[in-house]
């Protein structure tokens, strides 16, 4: 069976509501997140006037974290993640201990090809939050699809289930858990996430 069936999904945070957002893989192969393959999906357009609001408000207000983030998640949501990477960035320089930003930074990081430093952000959003169940729910599908690493996907989907029973996050961890048992613990996953993404809660 195979272990691609178990999530199609890397979920951003997103901070107003908390919502769910994710976007298509594939970019993921590609460092600076241009353009789509061949038979993938173009990417959603960006929403420029918000953009130009948003820059507006930032530049009466240069520390204005929330817009940051704001225009972090506007870049993320037309999957133009170098931009989005920049605004996280510069959200948590201005307020360091936003763990909704730190995760959907680490989350633009893996759609740039940059695994590694996904991981490291997400290690720095537990330490703001160890129980942060977005953060371990993204922590196990990197761990999964960018480094091939069931047995630590496994420890970090099963501490979402333990802290966040019946919440979207936990059903989501439980799938793949059930996934992977399908599969098979000897299964080798793809080095992305399907390209195909459920987008719940949005």
């Amino acid at each position: 069976m195979c272990f691609g069936v178990i999530l199609g999904w890397v979920i951003g945070v997103q901070q107003a509501g908390g919502r769910f957002s994710a976007a298509p893989a594939a970019t993921a192969a590609a460092p600076g997140g241009q353009g789509a393959p061949a038979g993938q999906p173009q990417a959603p357009p960006l929403d420029e006037a918000r953009v130009q609001s948003l820059m507006t408000v930032i530049k009466n207000d240069p520390k204005n974290a929330g817009a940051a983030v704001q225009l972090g998640n506007t870049y993320f949501d037309a999957e133009r993640y170098p931009d989005a990477i920049k605004w996280y960035e510069e959200s948590l320089r201005i307020d360091p201990s936003n763990p909704d930003a730190s995760t959907d930074l680490g989350v633009s990081f893996y759609y740039t090809g940059q695994t590694d430093r996904a991981l490291q952000q997400f290690t720095q959003s537990l330490k703001l939050d160890p129980k942060h169940t977005k953060t371990l729910l993204n922590q196990g599908i990197v761990l999964a699809f960018g480094k091939q690493d069931l047995a630590g996907a496994q420890a970090s989907w099963k501490q979402v289930v333990e802290l966040a029973p019946g919440t979207p996050e936990a059903q989501a961890a439980q799938r793949a858990l059930e996934g992977i048992t399908a599969a098979g613990h000897g299964a080798t996953p793809p080095a992305n996430p399907p390209a195909t993404a459920a987008t719940p809660g949005t």
